[in-house]
């Protein structure tokens, strides 16, 4: 076991508390954790705030170089990164190695897009009055971005956040999940060897109530960009006052499967939608709808290509599907599914847990009504019901509370294009589970899925403000 300190103003703090981070899957410690205190995070605020003008003076072309940099070090040191993922987070290493891969492909994104940041000219004449006047606008960091990051993707999704908020001259106090932030330290180490300035990024391990409010009513700080829970979503928007707000809340993606699809391509797509990182993804394939002529072959494929994962040690190359975050969540989704079958639902396969894993799960015949439908398993459960048509899956898609993501599988244009205007959701994917991301496009949900966009550029423009520049040439 060893033991992390808090990263502030360019050195490696010891804090005055720490606590004991646990291997998901074994339960056994893996190192001392900081526990920081409100005078230590009103430390890495006012370092982010002290630098906040050097970086926003610092020339793109340095910014874009030190990301350039960070990306060559993950290169080389992938191994050891997934390695990282895999213990602190209990994902199973081959998903892991994927992480990494999209890490850096991330802040590729970010060195690319920090030399596209650019404003445009305004024709002022178009107004009677704005004769012989030019008007040209600039894009300015905003300043402080306080980043609130979540356990499942421990650098992938720092990445969305840190990445963009250096490519636009930002500062950053990083606070990652109390399960997963070795992640966020290594990546620390890595931005400090590329050149990074003392303060422009600080990470700050501790509780939610103390850090993460923390961050939230700091004036100092003029961004939050947060990926978790609607809960404390909705409460940062409450408590953030003027401050902008990026929020990338919950979700129980849907995918609607038409007559006349080629099975042996959805299924295999399906099972990885749903049970990749045991369902511990945001947009997880959480809620299947079939046409009833497709419905019992779909099944029966899908219960077949389910009892092949195999569940286990996360550093095991075999293994598909590993522990849980914790074994809270063991014993809530387990509840889940015992209500669901107390309501007249069919678990089909799995449905129990040894350890902290929960077995890959399918269920059939639920009820909207039911918590495995309604609200956001996060877990390797999957429920399948059976529609008439399009139309009728697409009205079971819009009766949610989330809004992020939704797939369609159809041969059918005009189907395609209907389900693209009528989805009620960030973003449609035709032809494909709704699990699907690539990290430059944009990304992000409506209702209780949230507010505002990730992926580089579009997490750039949130990150930035936009500043008029009028020049009187009478």
């Amino acid at each position: 076991m060893f033991r992390k300190h808090l990263f502030i103003n360019g050195k490696w703090i010891e804090a005055q508390n720490y606590s004991i981070l646990k291997s998901p899957y074994t339960s056994e410690p893996i190192a001392e954790i900081p526990m920081a205190t409100k005078e230590e995070l009103d430390e890495a605020i006012g370092a982010a705030y002290a630098a906040r003008k050097k970086m926003a003076k610092m020339p793109i072309h340095q910014r874009s170089a030190i990301l350039e940099k960070l990306v060559a070090f993950l290169e080389e040191r992938s191994e050891e990164a997934a390695k990282i993922i895999a213990l602190e987070a209990a994902k199973p290493i081959t998903t892991a190695r994927e992480e990494v891969k999209r890490t850096i492909q991330t802040y590729k994104f970010a060195a690319g897009e920090a030399t596209r940041i650019g404003g445009e000219t305004i024709s002022m004449d178009a107004a009677p009055g704005g004769e012989n006047r030019l008007a040209y606008t600039v894009k300015e960091p905003l300043g402080v971005i306080g980043a609130i990051t979540p356990f499942n993707f421990p650098m992938n999704l720092v990445a969305h956040k840190v990445g963009p908020a250096i490519a636009a001259g930002n500062t950053i106090v990083l606070k990652p999940a109390s399960q997963t932030p070795i992640s966020s330290f290594f990546i620390a180490e890595l931005l400090q060897e590329a050149g990074l300035p003392d303060g422009a990024i600080n990470v700050v391990t501790g509780s939610g109530s103390v850090i993460g409010d923390g961050i939230v009513m700091d004036d100092r700080v003029n961004m939050i960009t947060f990926t978790g829970s609607p809960a404390v979503g909705i409460g940062i928007r409450s408590r953030a006052g003027l401050k902008r707000t990026t929020l990338e809340l919950g979700s129980n993606a849907a995918v609607i499967i038409d007559e006349g699809i080629d099975k042996a391509k959805v299924v295999p797509r399906c099972v990885q939608g749903a049970f990749s990182n045991q369902g511990q993804v945001c947009i997880s394939l959480q809620r299947v709808y079939v046409h009833e002529n497709e419905y019992d072959d779909f099944v029966g494929k899908l219960i077949d290509e389910t009892k092949k994962l195999k569940v286990g040690n996360p550093l095991d190359e075999d293994t598909n599907v590993s522990a849980l975050i914790s074994e809270k969540d063991v014993e809530r989704t387990i509840s889940w599914i015992q209500e669901a079958k107390d309501g007249g639902a069919i678990v089909a396969t799995g449905g129990y847990s040894e350890g902290n894993a929960l077995y890959p799960t399918v269920i059939l015949n639920t009820d909207p009504n039911m918590q495995v439908s309604c609200q956001e398993v996060f877990a390797p459960i999957v429920i399948v019901n059976k529609v008439k048509s399009v139309k009728e899956a697409i009205e079971h898609v819009n009766n949610s509370r989330y809004g992020l993501q939704a797939g369609i599988y159809t041969n059918d244009i005009a189907q395609a294009l209907d389900a693209a205007d009528d989805l009620e959701v960030g973003g449609v994917i035709i032809n494909d589970i709704p699990t699907f991301r690539v990290d430059h496009m944009p990304y992000g949900g409506v209702k209780e899925s949230g507010t505002g966009k990730e992926g580089i550029k579009y997490a750039i423009e949130e990150m930035t403000e936009m500043k008029l520049v009028v020049i009187n040439r009478n």
